[in-house]
């Protein structure tokens, strides 16, 4: 397993200086968010993709794609529009932002994109149709440029279990995404054991997000702050036979970046050990 973190999290730092504080703490990787601020996939240069591909190399940083910017597409209205957002311009919007993002990954040497489906505001019954066109189209967008696309189970949105996400594979087959597990989620939407459920899906699993969370609630806190038991967890992936990386997700903690870096990777050296580089 690599030890990584969400540049979500990081959003008060330039994207090289986020990284170098990355590397000085011991991380072997970095969930990249392309965002306003980070590689703006609507903006961003070839020179400036170019730059930050050659000083992940010299950090000796793997690298992951992550596509939860929050107003990336729409300033006024919290990561819209979605794969369920109806009509089809807001849809190939999304589509084609995961096509950017998809495209600065391939340029950087990624080999995984992570994304969701969204929030269903227009429930009805076209709903699962409308989903699994949209996975399918996200899937085919993101394979295009070379990676292998993740599906992250989000609560509150169309798909936002383990479960559901195991019916969407069996209704997509080989055009499925495989998984990129928040195991904080499975705090927040409980399905049962957390360890169980890692140890059922490891071979589905291409990415891992981690952080503290309470059962019951949807927030993303900082270890030895809510429910999670980490020694349980790591335990589980590591006999699972996981070797991706494992992104710690604070995207409310930018503003103490430095000392949440530090506490997630005293967290990981107790239960995995010294992230070997």
């Amino acid at each position: 397993m690599l030890l990584s973190y969400n540049t979500n999290g990081l959003q008060n730092h330039r994207l090289d200086d986020a990284l170098r504080l990355l590397a000085d703490h011991g991380y072997q990787a970095v969930a990249l968010t392309p965002d306003v601020g980070h590689l703006d996939p609507f903006s961003a240069s070839a020179r400036e993709v170019d730059g930050i591909a050659a000083l992940l190399q010299r950090l000796n940083l793997q690298v992951a794609i992550e596509t939860g910017a929050r107003f990336v597409l729409d300033p006024a209205h919290k990561h819209e529009p979605t794969l369920m957002t109806r009509g089809g311009d807001a849809r190939r919007r999304r589509i084609d932002f995961y096509t950017r993002c998809a495209a600065i990954g391939r340029d950087l040497g990624a080999r995984v994109v992570s994304f969701w489906a969204g929030i269903d505001r227009s429930a009805g019954p076209d709903s699962e149709v409308w989903l699994d066109d949209g996975v399918r189209a996200a899937c085919a967008a993101i394979r295009a440029q070379g990676l292998t696309p993740g599906l992250e189970p989000e609560p509150g949105m169309a798909i936002e279990t383990v479960a559901q996400w195991r019916e969407l594979r069996r209704r997509l087959g080989i055009d499925a995404p495989a998984l990129t597990l928040d195991v904080g989620h499975l705090y927040a939407v409980w399905e049962g054991e957390p360890a169980a459920i890692i140890a059922d899906h490891a071979a589905f699993l291409v990415q891992v997000h981690l952080e503290d969370m309470r059962r019951g609630q949807h927030e993303h806190l900082l270890p030895g702050t809510g429910d999670v038991a980490f020694s349980t967890i790591l335990k589980a992936l590591k006999e699972s036979g996981y070797e991706h990386h494992s992104a710690f997700e604070l995207s409310r903690h930018s503003h103490l970046a430095p000392t949440a870096i530090a506490i997630c990777r005293d967290v990981w050296r107790q239960f995995v050990g010294c992230p070997g580089r």
